[in-house]
């Protein structure tokens, strides 16, 4: 969110109170140009929901690539400052009052602040909301509706609701963001830095769940953006797999699996990487992780074709730099200050790698905030903003600038304004320098049309908690009481293996389908299908059936517990070759699927293999982890 993420003056209580705390080739045919005012519907409605994803892009129901071109329509997250008299807007950002809805609604009806949108080209809607306006049950003030005067007496949630509904109904898609716990303007110490900062994650989840059922009928809100910028508090951070309340990861992970599961199934689930860690003081460990760890330790959904990676970029800040100026202020390099060659590197390296094909976290990248403001004259600033739109083109990448919509004369960061009296002003209004830039992002080509289904890859993380990624299996028993269990998405094989800590591999790649649509399923505790031959000599082998697969495994500590066997819809080989990874890596060139278990030994079968069993052995120092694994020709 524009403003820099620790204000100086928070930044000095941050220092004091926390230094002695613990620690692409496709088609390029240009898009259609942008509607304009009484066209509102022929351009952006010829989408089918819901979305899903195939490989890094976003399509809808009929395969057709879906860009979301989109902007923030920011307001019902809260305006107010935190401090002073919450009913005068000077205490309101930028002394914008929203009074927890989207901002604009005093000023002009929706129907004109929806033909502006169309005007700028847009085809989606990111809609920022806080948990603290989702149960206000107070009506909104009149004079904050004055253009609207059919919302008066509504609450804050059903002032969004009917937006939304206007929003969809003008053919747009709209990505639900949960942007703070708390009706305040983000983002500083500010008691919104996780999502569990005000709140217990069992009501960020409950909140979560209750929304997207209030939705579920409305197919054009196709996504769940879980939460924003989460960040450190004055004591401690927000983790990637650390296991404790405060870890980002699992806690993402979860919410993800809960919506498609118990609230819509259609729903994109979009998560962003770790805003801030660590103490922004020279000499302290501190950086902007974004999508880094991502890496190694991705999302596997319970429904893998749901998955959208977010992060944000704004030239204030930098990779290793919150954005304060003055008191705090590191010695890092800010985003703007960057040579165009280094600010592309590191843009890669924190975010747009995750769009690369064949890996497990393979999926679509949104730049769901990024901005700059009207009124900028920093040099450095201005080439910032043309490179990163000159970025997001070379990448075809999906964004979402901050903010849409502002009052005049008072912010000039939004893409359109409005006055008193209802009249529009903005970047395509003339006299707005970043017009150029503007246009030619939303016209820019891109990839149009059909898009092929792909390889899907994806890991399993065993390290804190079950991994139990398939729907088919969830509906049913546990299959190995008091064992942690992997269980890879349905229509996806297990490929490989941990040496320790159980970390997979699973993938469909060489072999969509294999499973049918309703596999028999069998557990293996024991060796009564070693009858091909001893293909471990001396080590125990839970092995499945002829015509069977792996999909799952279990582990009770770091020994194997047992196998999860589904049956194939056609013949498989019964030709194989063992894979050892008990002293080293045993891995096809290339690694496949990326990195899944970093800084263990691990072992996989080929492309075109599908993995028939685990050798293990509870000799003296060996302790009963995965040595082996039986790979079999498809």
């Amino acid at each position: 969110m524009r403003r820099p993420l620790l204000p100086a003056m928070l930044v000095g209580a941050l220092l004091l109170g926390a230094l002695g705390a613990p620690g692409a080739a496709a088609s390029t045919a240009p898009p259609p140009a942008p509607a304009a005012v009484g066209e509102p519907k022929a351009l952006i409605d010829s989408w089918r929901p819901p979305l899903s994803t195939r490989g890094r892009y976003i399509v809808d129901a009929d395969g057709n690539r879906f860009k979301l071109k989109s902007a923030n329509w920011q307001g019902a997250q809260g305006s107010w400052n935190g401090s002073g008299d919450i009913t005068d807007p000077a205490n309101h950002h930028d002394g914008e009052k929203s009074d927890q809805m989207p901002l604009g609604l005093d000023r002009a009806p929706i129907p004109k602040i929806l033909a502006g949108f169309q005007e700028l080209g847009i085809n989606s809607i990111r809609l920022p909301f806080s948990n603290e306006m989702l149960h206000d049950k107070r009506p909104v003030p009149d004079s904050s509706v004055a253009a609207n005067p059919q919302l008066r007496g509504k609450t804050p949630l059903q002032v969004l609701d009917a937006v939304v509904s206007a929003t969809t109904a003008e053919g747009f898609a709209v990505v639900l963001n949960n942007h703070t716990n708390t009706s305040r303007f983000c983002c500083g110490l500010d008691g919104n830095e996780r999502w569990n900062t005000s709140q217990s994650t069992a009501q960020w989840e409950d909140d979560w769940i209750s929304l997207a059922r209030r939705y579920k009928d409305n197919k054009r809100v196709v996504g769940a953006d879980l939460y924003n910028e989460v960040r450190r508090t004055v004591t401690d951070d927000a983790n990637w797999n650390w296991g404790d309340s405060h870890d980002w990861w699992a806690a993402s992970q979860h919410l993800g699996d809960r919506l498609l599961t118990e609230a819509n199934p259609d729903l994109l689930v979009v998560v962003e990487g770790i805003n801030w860690q660590g103490i922004p003081a020279d000499g302290l460990f501190h950086w902007r992780p974004t999508l880094e760890p991502v890496r190694t330790l991705s999302h596997t959904l319970v429904a893998s074709n749901k998955l959208v990676y977010s992060a944000h970029f704004y030239g204030y800040t930098g990779p290793n730099h919150t954005g304060a100026t003055g008191m705090g202020e590191t010695h890092d390099p800010r985003y703007q200050e960057l040579s165009r060659e280094d600010l592309f590197a590191t843009l890669q390296r924190q975010a747009f790698y995750v769009t690369e094909a064949g890996r497990h976290y393979t999926a679509p990248l949104w730049i769901s905030e990024f901005g700059i403001g009207r009124d900028e004259t920093n040099p450095q600033a201005r080439a910032w903003f043309g490179n990163f739109v000159d970025y997001l083109i070379a990448q075809d990448t999906d964004f979402a600038y901050w903010p849409l919509i502002g009052w005049a004369g008072h912010g000039t960061w939004s893409l359109i304004d409005f006055d008193t009296a209802g009249r529009r002003s903005g970047i395509l209004d003339g006299g707005d320098w970043r017009t150029a830039d503007w246009k030619r992002l939303v016209a820019a080509p891109q990839k149009t049309g059909q898009i092929a289904v792909s390889d899907t890859w994806d890991m399993l993380n065993l390290d804190h908690a079950d991994a139990v990624q398939s729907a088919r299996v969830r509906t049913q028993a546990d299959w190995d009481p008091g064992a942690r269990k992997g269980v890879c998405p349905d229509g996806q094989r297990l490929i490989g293996l941990a040496h320790r800590d159980g970390r997979g591999l699973c993938t469909d790649a060489g072999a969509a389908g294999l499973a049918g649509t309703d596999p028999v399923l069998s557990v293996v505790h024991d060796e009564r299908h070693v009858q091909q031959g001893d293909w471990a000599r001396g080590y125990t082998k839970y092995q499945c059936g002829l015509g069977q697969f792996m999909t799952g495994y279990s582990v009770r500590g770091q020994a194997v517990s047992g196998v999860l066997c589904a049956e194939a819809s056609s013949a498989l080989s019964t030709d194989g070759r063992t894979v050892w990874f008990d002293r080293g890596d045993d891995r096809p060139a290339g690694g496949p699927g990326g990195e899944f278990a970093q800084g263990i030994y691990k072992g996989q079968c080929r492309t075109d293999e599908f993995a028939a069993g685990i050798a293990f052995t509870n000799a003296w120092a060996k302790g009963g982890t995965p040595d082996a694994l039986l790979c079999r020709k498809l």
